[in-house]
């Protein structure tokens, strides 16, 4: 065995030669026998105050390392791990292996090491190569040689090495130097040792070496003190590199300088290198960025900064993910890690965002880097913004799907979307309607006007065709001056004839040419509905133009529906809102009163105001038939304001006429609430007509609660407030939420006639009517019952406590004049 071998005299030396470089070197050294028939290891020497689970972790790693060497034909050693030398006999067996580590206390774990310094590297070849040169003198096959001492001095020990290796004492003395010193200086050993600097060199060089001997000194650990340029004996440049370190004694004091000179060509060869790497680096135009195994940033370049907007301090040590733009889903990168894991390389497209919000799109190949073991190390991701080459992208396929007079989707843009839409309704079991808009006679605008004029109406059309439709619908221009509409889950033909009357408008307004001449234009338009006129984009967009086309033999400036009974219905509907808006602007609608009367007395106690229309053509129209129009096409504010200027009219005309009323009461549209200057408006009329505010009341519907009621109730509130009364009309009917009725400001409320109509005789309306009753009177509430016919009705709301009522019993609605007897004079005076 080795161990039984080696004299025990060479033991003890080895081990007070361990634990003195040990503690001048701050190493861990542990000189393992290695038995290669057991895979084992035995501990020959180990350096003193080294600790139990390092000794442990060196042979661990001796082992790998052998194992590593075995599996490869060439093997590095790395300076971040166990630093290991192995010793062979002559016919190359494995006898033993030194391991080196760098002690470091401030690790909390003893199986991690810090990097080895270049001199302590170099002092643990030196130790090694001694120790290999005392074993290859042992015949180990003769037992009678295992005492011989074969004793290892100083000089064997520091000649064994090519590189300049020298030893001063505390006076700057030279003690000690290798053959490499003397060819280097070209001076004999007895030359150099007991001379000092200034005894072998010029002023210059001695005082360099001096001040390089003190820094070592002062530093108290190993130092660089020079590199220089030269040339060896055969005149190839090299670069040589001095180091120095103080050499203490087993007591730790000073007991000289150590000096070492090696060739570091190489090394400043593979720094030049990696000082291009870096600049090509820091240079290159696309974004690099460097994560460990853990996906943890490392480094990144200039270029991923002025790409990101991130700086290098605000990402190191944060993951990528910092980038994400939200725009990918989880298995878009579960796949994109899969092929980087098996394949070692990911290379395509992602959506990033930048530091202040911006999303941007990046071509990137991600790679990964694995060390000898195939084990990754670190990912390296290369990116370049392509945002522009996208916008280039975005032009192309705008040139093929889009018009490029007026930026709408062309016919084969058209075409994709509305299958895309068929195939949604088709799920969803809705209908969809194609509306085909033709200008009528714009060939006169080109032959007359030209085609850049032309152009130029289009274009403005095209605008004007934008604003009124809605987002969800889809305009396009097939060619010339045809246009055509997608109308998307339609509810039924209403909202198809609300949209043409939407595009209709938009040839109201005259066109402005550049001379400040005026073009007026009408078209001429044809619907087809999905699935009953065509069940594909094409049958459907065909007999939409066949419609067109009998709208044009109509009489153009007109709209025709393929289906004839629904052209029928929607030209009755345009009747109607034409007639509308006409009546609007020719004040032909008018006002009639309704008095209610208190139950206990039949006192009056007020007035409805209900609005009546009478048309010329149409004749007496029903206010449930045109005030639901007038709120689909917008009209509802208007005449909503109509009505309460008129009303408030007619109470100034009865106060001054010495007349006296409690209050007009004047129906309010959930849309007039949502107005934000509802109130502002109803303040202004209050003003204008001089009607005090203790004479109005307002009605408002349990519909209103259903969009944004917070501010509903504000609005109410600020309406309460200037003494107007407010009642909540048809209770029970709509959205009936007991938690916003506590809330409201409110004076009363109406029970609907729908509940009072069959009273006393149906069960479930007398029931309501009593809760009604009970639950208004527990807030404090007037209960006002509408729609009162019979007696009976009266006596039983009477009963049970309802306050007031109005209805046919005691008067129908009735013009201004026909009041009279439920307009007693002031004091009784006639």
């Amino acid at each position: 065995m080795l161990k039984e071998a080696i004299s025990q005299t060479q033991l003890r030396e080895w081990q007070q030669e361990i634990n003195d470089i040990s503690a001048e070197f701050r190493l861990t050294i542990t000189f393992n026998q290695i038995d290669v028939t057991a895979h084992r290891l035995q501990a020959i020497c180990i350096n003193q105050n080294a600790k139990e689970r390092t000794c442990q972790q060196h042979q661990i790693s001796l082992l790998h390392y052998m194992r590593a060497l075995n599996d490869n034909a060439r093997s590095s050693q790395s300076s971040t791990e166990v630093y290991h030398q192995l010793i062979r006999d002559e016919q190359g067996l494995l006898l033993a292996g030194l391991s080196f580590s760098a002690v470091n206390d401030e690790l909390d774990k003893p199986e991690l090491f810090a990097p080895l310094s270049a001199i302590q590297i170099r002092i643990a070849d030196m130790l090694s190569s001694a120790i290999r040169v005392y074993l290859s003198s042992i015949d180990f096959g003769d037992q009678s040689k295992v005492n011989v001492c074969h004793d290892v001095d100083l000089q064997a020990f520091i000649d064994a090495f090519d590189e300049h290796i020298w030893i001063k004492n505390v006076d700057g003395i030279y003690i000690a130097c290798n053959k490499s010193v003397e060819q280097a200086w070209r001076k004999s050993k007895e030359q150099i040792v007991g001379k000092n600097d200034h005894d072998l060199f010029d002023v210059r060089t001695a005082t360099s070496f001096i001040e390089g001997d003190e820094l070592a000194i002062n530093t108290g650990s190993t130092v660089i003190v020079s590199e220089c340029e030269d040339v060896d004996a055969n005149y190839n440049k090299i670069w040589l590199e001095t180091i120095k370190a103080p050499v203490k004694d087993g007591l730790g004091q000073l007991s000289g300088v150590l000096g070492m000179t090696r060739n570091i060509a190489e090394h400043k060869e593979a720094q030049e290198q990696l000082i291009l790497a870096s600049n090509v680096f820091q240079n290159a135009v696309e974004g690099v960025v460097i994560t460990d195994k853990d996906g943890n940033i490392t480094d990144i370049n200039q270029a991923f900064t002025d790409i990101t907007g991130y700086s290098r301090d605000e990402v190191l040590g944060q993951n990528p993910n910092i980038l994400s733009s939200g725009r990918h889903p989880k298995s878009f990168f579960e796949r994109l890690w899969n092929t980087l894991l098996v394949q070692g390389k990911w290379h395509g497209e992602i959506w990033n965002r930048r530091k202040y919000g911006a999303i941007f799109p990046q071509s990137i190949t991600i790679s990964a880097v694995f060390d000898k073991q195939n084990i990754i190390q670190y990912y390296v991701a290369v990116f370049a913004d392509i945002s522009v080459q996208k916008q280039n992208e975005e032009k192309l396929k705008n040139l093929a799907y889009f018009d490029p007079l007026t930026q709408l989707p062309n016919r084969m843009q058209f075409m994709s979307l509305v299958e895309q839409e068929l195939n949604h309704s088709n799920r969803a079991k809705k209908q969809l309607a194609i509306l085909f808009l033709d200008i009528d006679f714009f060939k006169h605008i080109n032959d007359s006007l030209g085609h850049v004029i032309g152009d130029e109406i289009l274009v403005e059309l095209s605008k004007r065709l934008s604003y009124a439709l809605s987002d969800f619908d889809v305009l396009a221009r097939l060619s010339g001056d045809e246009f055509v509409v997608m109308l998307p889950s339609i509810m039924s033909t209403d909202s198809v004839t609300s949209s043409v009357d939407k595009i209709r408008s938009v040839f109201e307004r005259p066109f402005i040419l550049n001379n400040a001449q005026s073009v007026r234009l009408t078209a001429s338009m044809g619907v087809a509905i999905y699935p009953s006129d065509g069940d594909d984009h094409d049958s459907l967009l065909r007999n939409a133009d066949a419609a067109m086309h009998r709208a044009k033999l109509d009489g153009r400036n007109n709209y025709a529906f393929y289906t004839e009974s629904m052209t029928k219905q929607a030209v009755e509907q345009l009747k109607l809102q034409t007639a509308l808006h006409h009546a609007l602007a020719n004040e032909d609608f008018y006002l009639v009163y309704q008095p209610k009367l208190t139950l206990k007395d039949l006192s009056p106690c007020g007035f409805e105001a209900l609005i009546r229309w009478h048309d010329p053509i149409l004749g007496d129209i029903s206010p449930a038939e045109f005030i639901p129009l007038a709120e689909k096409i917008g009209l509802i504010w208007d005449i909503g304001l109509w009505v309460l200027k008129t009303a408030c009219l007619q109470g100034v005309e009865w106060l001054t006429q010495g007349k006296t009323f409690e209050r007009i009461s004047v129906n309010v549209a959930s849309l007039q609430m949502q107005r934000n200057d509802f109130v502002d408006k109803v303040r202004q009329v209050l003003l204008e007509t001089g009607l005090p505010t203790k004479h109005l009341e307002l009605e408002v519907t349990e519909s209103c609660m259903m969009h944004n009621p917070e501010a509903i109730i504000h609005d109410l509130k600020l309406l309460g407030a200037m003494g107007i009364a407010l009642s909540i009309d048809d209770f029970g009917t709509g959205y009936s939420s007991l938690n916003y009725l506590k809330r409201l400001p409110i004076d009363k409320l109406k029970i609907d006639q729908s509940f009072v109509g069959d009273i006393p005789h149906d069960v479930n309306n007398t029931a309501i009517a009593k809760a009604v009753i009970a639950l208004g009177h527990a807030l404090n509430l007037q209960i006002i019952a509408e729609g009162v016919e019979t007696e009976e009705q009266a006596e039983f709301l009477r009963r049970n406590g309802c306050d007031l009522a109005q209805g046919y019993l005691y008067s129908r609605p009735r013009l201004s004049d026909a009041l009279t007897e439920f307009l007693p004079l002031v004091n009784g005076i006639k």
